[in-house]
């Protein structure tokens, strides 16, 4: 086991990277790399980093050489053979080869294109612009280094004493976490704490604690590097970025009504099972749902990432039955904002009407509350969305109007062809 507290008293080593490769990122980028390498290449997007949390000011914490530093080490880096063999030959989803050789010959060569930096106003200003394919693969990185410079900022300070008792806090914390999930029969549930994590480290220590803890009840990781070195299942899907830029290129309110209908049908071209799984409120989960074709009827499951999550499961089980499907042999996954004690009710409210599972964030991996002065480590809501395609701006509407993005206007017009009336904001944590 891994010496957390002086690993991170001594953290300019260079055993510790904050990104030690490309695959140190969510499954679920690779899964969607693929589909856009395959379907839209050449697309050129804008990514850029959006701090939520202005209280924090992540310019005025973080040394710009640092942060330059490290990502300028994730451009280094390329993929290595024992990663490629993985990717190729590894069975993911019960399926072997889910990667294909032009897909993978491409990503081999990759190197990470160039990323703008800047200050304004105590914040970062960082983007990335090019294809679509390279771009997008910045965005786990990108928010794993800010999230783990402002750790490093706060740690900094403390001694080699204190950051042993921290470590212990907080692993003491995490270990009580997992004693509550313990007696939930039926429960599935993974790590889905990658982008605002504490540490690699970190992270790598709270998987093998959910390892021992929850046996079988702990399906897999999101981090497709951990997967690989713990031996354990990478699990993932799609994302908003998908019908995000789709929707982008959409020159008329016809083509944008259909585009996350589009995202979905290619989707579903290249994979089945578990693999589709709706992602229903880029622009409201009601209005999508009412919308739908009937084959995405016959989908596994539906994540729900905003809004009230009891509602969404309940939406999703009326959705179903009005279209003939039983809601029991349905997956739904909650993945917002989660910690112990909604996981345990979410669990115990749909016991039996859906299949349920729960991809556990940064409330897994980096929850630090109320372990240092002025809960100076509390997680905050950092993001790196895409904010162009082609030149035009790319709109989240969500479940939640406190995470919608984009152009006032056309967060008007988005809400006029998706039909989406009054929503209820509810606070971002994470």
């Amino acid at each position: 086991m891994v010496d957390i507290a002086t690993r991170v008293y001594n953290h300019k080593w260079k055993i510790d990277p904050i990104v030690r490769s490309l695959i140190d990122t969510d499954f679920y980028k690779l899964l969607m790399c693929q589909s856009v390498f395959r379907n839209k290449p050449d697309t050129k997007v804008t990514f850029s980093l959006i701090n939520r949390s202005r209280s924090v000011r992540l310019a005025e914490m973080v040394d710009e050489g640092e942060l330059r530093e490290q990502l300028d080490h994730v451009r280094s880096l390329s993929l290595s053979r024992g990663e490629s063999t993985w990717m190729r030959g590894n069975m993911f989803y019960g399926k072997r080869q889910m990667f294909r050789s032009d897909f993978m010959e491409w990503f081999e060569n990759l190197r990470l294109p160039p990323y703008h930096l800047e200050k304004r106003d105590g914040q970062y200003e960082l983007t990335f612009e090019g294809a679509w394919p390279e771009v997008m693969l910045w965005e786990i990185p990108a928010l794993a280094i800010l999230m783990e410079l402002r750790s490093r900022a706060v740690l900094n300070s403390m001694k080699r004493f204190e950051l042993q008792i921290l470590y212990a806090q907080a692993m003491a914390k995490l270990w009580e976490k997992i004693k509550r999930l313990q007696p939930l029969e039926g429960l599935k549930i993974a790590d889905f704490g990658t982008r605002r994590r504490h540490s690699y480290l970190w992270q790598d220590w709270c998987v093998q604690a959910m390892i021992e803890g929850l046996g079988k009840k702990f399906t897999g990781t999101s981090n497709c590097h951990i997967a690989m070195q713990r031996d354990l299942e990478a699990v993932g899907t799609n994302a908003h970025e998908l019908p995000m830029i789709y929707s982008a290129l959409a020159m008329t309110d016809e083509k944008l009504a259909a585009a996350p209908y589009d995202v979905l049908r290619d989707w579903h071209e290249e994979h089945e099972g578990n693999l589709r799984i709706i992602l229903p409120d880029t622009y409201g989960t009601k209005g999508f749902l009412e919308r739908a074709p009937d084959w995405l009827t016959s989908w596994t499951g539906i994540r729900i990432d905003s809004g009230d999550p009891a509602q969404g499961a309940e939406t999703a089980i009326d959705w179903w039955r009005s279209r003939g499907e039983d809601p029991t042999q349905k997956l739904v996954i909650f993945s917002d904002g989660l910690d112990t004690d909604k996981i345990i009710e979410l669990h115990k409210q749909f016991q039996g009407r859906v299949r349920t599972s729960f991809g556990w964030g940064t409330l897994l991996t980096n929850d630090f509350r109320g372990l240092t002065t002025n809960d100076a480590l509390a997680p905050f809501s950092l993001v790196c969305k895409a904010v162009s395609a082609n030149g035009r701006p790319t709109v989240k509407l969500s479940d939640n109007p406190n995470k919608a993005m984009g152009p006032d206007d056309q967060i008007e017009r988005y809400k006029r062809v998706f039909d989406v009336g009054a929503q209820k904001a509810v606070e971002v944590v994470v």
